[in-house]
């Protein structure tokens, strides 16, 4: 992210457009400070601007740093997606980062999605895997909530499902999300946090909506 200055709005964005080589429409920002001149004379604007090329090298830059600091090597690549970045992680020590049930895995989703978005003042969706851990994880949980969500409307018996991160508890929700007579909720706090897949009848007009708000 670069702090640029010009007379205009639109002229500080052409500036910072064809200095990090990219599209007006490609970029963000946040005025820093704005001059009124008179009539026009003296006028000026200040903005911090990026663009998701920021975004990557922030990405790379921080955990580079963060895991020479704790003295592993590792493989990374970065991968833009419609919704966020997907960051692809491999060392020699993967199942050490991943942790037991993919809690250290979870905790480094959580530093790096908080420095990144305190730096870019910006909620901005990332996640971190470690070699295919968490594509092998979301395919698990999407068999786990057809199968489980079968045995609820078939029983019509709430089901409580164990603790798991946001991003999981995502996963459980958008698979449900349209299937008849069931409601999922997150409920509790903190690491305790985990989803209900809940059986409604037909005569409850107003479903509860599945996706979940965080």
């Amino acid at each position: 992210m670069k702090n640029y200055t010009a007379k205009t709005l639109e002229e500080l964005l052409n500036d910072a457009a064809a200095d990090k080589g990219c599209t007006v429409e490609e970029l963000t920002y946040f005025i820093t400070e704005e001059k009124k001149g008179l009539l026009g004379i003296g006028s000026s604007v200040s903005a911090d601007v990026y663009c998701n090329d920021d975004i990557k090298e922030f990405l790379f830059d921080y955990l580079g740093n963060f895991f020479t600091s704790i003295d592993q090597d590792i493989e990374v690549s970065i991968e833009e997606k419609d919704d966020g970045f997907l960051v692809s992680l491999n060392s020699e020590n993967n199942a050490v980062l991943i942790g037991k049930m993919g809690k250290t895995l979870a905790s480094i989703n959580t530093v790096v999605r908080s420095a990144v978005n305190a730096y870019f003042k910006k909620r901005i969706y990332i996640l971190v895997d470690i070699n295919h851990y968490k594509e092998e994880r979301y395919a698990k949980l999407e068999s786990m909530a057809k199968r489980i969500g079968k045995q609820v409307q078939r029983t019509k018996v709430d089901a409580v499902l164990d603790p798991m991160p946001n991003d999981e508890r995502k996963i459980i929700h958008k698979i449900l999300s349209d299937w008849n007579n069931l409601e999922t909720a997150s409920e509790g706090e903190g690491s305790f946090r985990h989803i209900c897949i809940r059986y409604v009848n037909d005569s409850e007009s107003d479903k509860t909506d599945s996706e979940e708000k965080e």
